[in-house]
């Protein structure tokens, strides 16, 4: 699981890093609010963990820009500011949760955990929409106008991710760790296989599809709006 840490604090940034890094997360690390909006808006991060008292942009600027950026990821608010209007602006901002400081890494972990297992869509939660396609995120459906397109739960991972990801360059081996995750067996020529399956049902050729192939780097959604 990929964790962006924004904190200023150089000693507890290094120990978050450490902390996390000995629970099997894939931390990076900011010290202000510029970079930390930057970063997790290319990052492709399941979880923001977000001081509010950042140089630069504080974590309510970036939180609130995030949101009207359209960022989907998961943010975790961390500040000792503990009078309830404070946590009220937090979670008004965009954030999903707020810890006070000082805590325990525990809880933390366990809110991380709580979090990533969410879906975060912008706009509607339940509902992503994208060229003539609805993708509704609860009962796993997909349809193309008003025609429900059968798809295997491998083929519907990749269709979610690409659109969460829109506008964004993937990789084949960052598609191959977030779709099929541990599995080791998985490898480019089998990322191929399954875009020609995705673009088939969806109705789309190589030439013109929503997955546009960009050569020696990976894939792209391209929507209506990017």
């Amino acid at each position: 699981m990929k964790i962006l840490v924004a904190e200023d604090d150089q000693r507890l940034g290094k120990l978050m890093i450490k902390m996390l890094k000995k629970e099997q997360f894939t931390p990076d690390w900011v010290e202000d609010g510029r970079r930390a909006f930057d970063q997790a808006m290319t990052g492709d991060y399941d979880v923001l963990l977000l001081d509010w008292m950042l140089p630069e942009w504080d974590g309510i600027r970036v939180s609130r820009s995030l949101r009207q950026e359209g960022y989907s990821g998961a943010i975790l608010m961390l500040t000792a500011r503990g009078a309830l209007e404070d946590r009220v602006s937090g979670l008004d901002a965009g954030a999903d949760d707020y810890m006070m400081k000082p805590f325990a890494f525990q809880e933390l972990f366990a809110r991380i955990r709580s979090l990533s297992r969410r879906n975060f869509f912008p706009l509607d939660h339940n509902i992503m929409r994208t060229h003539d396609l609805t993708i509704d995120l609860t009962n796993h459906l997909t349809k193309k106008g008003d025609k429900t397109i059968r798809l295997t739960p491998r083929e519907y991972q990749l269709l979610v991710y690409f659109v969460k990801n829109k506008g964004r360059v993937l990789s084949k081996e960052k598609i191959m760790t977030r779709v099929w995750e541990e599995d080791t067996d998985i490898t480019f020529n089998t990322t191929e296989a399954y875009v020609r399956l995705l673009r088939k049902k969806l109705g789309q050729t190589k030439r013109n599809s929503y997955i546009k192939t960009i050569r020696g780097l990976g894939y792209m959604w391209v929507d209506d709006h990017v």
